[in-house]
């Protein structure tokens, strides 16, 4: 069975959602979840006042539906099961979260992934800003896990990520990877500047026809085709994410850097 949380009554104020996840309400009445606190602002009011909820929790399946822009925070913290969102997202979707999978239909806000643990996103839509980072202050952002966003995102996509993998199928901003201090993010489209700018170690592939401006903090090695790229390629196509038919066969020239942090980072540019 499903459970279906339905926005009913909009609100000009943000909603906050944290902590209501399909792992925290499976074994809850549908009654006790309509109880559940949640923020309007910086006001507690209660699921039930702006959701209808129906169906049933027990298979940790979860379906938000409307148009949920302004409700940040959705599968935060998420330890398993399978969260759907049936259109728009708004912030924080999935930060922090250690397990299960989150399916958004249309676009979400910043911060998507933020912090993640483990687990998946599958954005059908744009994301925001910050896809997979660290949030201010905070040593690390994404640590395990897969973000996967079919259209466009903003700046600092991987900020201070330490492993995992981010998949971006459109155009993304600037500052891919910036801090990286591990991962793999790969970027279908173009994309804007100041790429790896201080990453340690990881994989920055920018895979679209026009390469971004390199940081004179990298250097060129070599022009190669890695194997672990197909390796990528064909999990991302067994996921049924989008990929050009000619990506699979394609020569890559290899930069290392960021010089300033050792040079042990690499960025992948497609011939």
């Amino acid at each position: 069975m499903v459970l279906r949380l339905r926005l009913r009554t909009a609100s000009n104020v943000p909603l906050e959602v944290e902590g209501i996840t399909p792992d925290r309400l499976r074994d809850k009445q549908l009654a006790e979840i309509e109880r559940l606190e949640m923020f309007q602002g910086n006001r507690k009011v209660s699921l039930a006042d702006f959701f209808e909820v129906s169906g049933d929790p027990s298979d940790e399946v979860v379906h938000w539906e409307g148009d949920l822009s302004g409700v940040h925070w959705i599968g935060a913290k998420m330890a398993s099961g399978s969260l759907r969102v049936l259109g728009n997202a708004g912030r924080h979707v999935g930060s922090e979260m250690t397990g299960g999978e989150i399916l958004v239909e249309g676009d979400v806000g910043d911060w998507l992934g933020g912090e993640m643990h483990g687990g998946r996103i599958r954005v059908r839509g744009r994301a925001g800003h910050l896809v997979g980072a660290a949030y201010r202050g905070s040593a690390r952002g994404m640590t395990r896990g897969e973000i996967l966003v079919d259209g466009d995102a903003g700046n600092e996509i991987g900020h201070t990520m330490r492993r995992g993998m981010i998949a971006v199928g459109g155009q993304a901003g600037d500052l891919v990877g910036f801090n990286m201090l591990a991962g793999t993010v790969l970027v279908l489209g173009d994309c804007g500047i100041r790429h790896g700018a201080g990453m340690r170690r990881g994989t920055l592939a920018f895979l679209g026809k026009t390469p971004p401006p390199m940081l004179p903090s990298f250097r060129y090695a070599c022009c190669y085709r890695p194997t672990v790229m197909s390796l990528l390629l064909r999990h991302l196509r067994e996921l049924g994410f989008p990929l050009p038919e000619d990506l699979v066969s394609a020569s890559f020239r290899l930069y290392n850097g960021d010089l300033i942090e050792g040079g042990r980072g690499e960025i992948l540019l497609r011939v």
